[in-house]
């Protein structure tokens, strides 16, 4: 099961996410929860990376099965407020995979 967690401050806006595990949803290759959630997720990586000219702290598996995202700390405000637009975007994206196919991915917020 892949496990999703989002990490949020008490404006509830995004500090940084994880995600781990495998979906297991079909063959190796073939796994499309496993497919969609990794698609969501980078492509918001590469999205914060590449729109708001920021190096956020990434941290991924070397097998795969894990990443994760922290924002850097000290952003202009500016340049934070879009990268929570963009991270809300894959929570959404997350949240209507996990609606179909929770018995393979989960998502906490904390």
């Amino acid at each position: 099961m892949i496990q999703v967690r989002i990490s949020r401050n008490k404006k509830r806006e995004i500090l940084s996410f994880e995600l781990e595990g495998h979906a297991e949803s079909g063959p190796k290759g073939h796994d499309l929860v496993c497919a969609a959630a990794s698609a969501v997720s980078f492509g918001a990586v590469n999205a914060v990376i590449k729109l708001c000219q920021i190096d956020p702290l990434i941290d991924q598996g070397s097998e795969g099965g894990y990443l994760r995202m922290e924002l850097p700390l000290n952003m202009d405000q500016e340049v934070f407020q879009k990268a929570q637009h963009i991270l809300e975007g894959m929570v959404v994206s997350l949240e209507t995979i996990e609606r179909d196919y929770s018995q393979y991915i989960t998502i906490s917020k904390k």
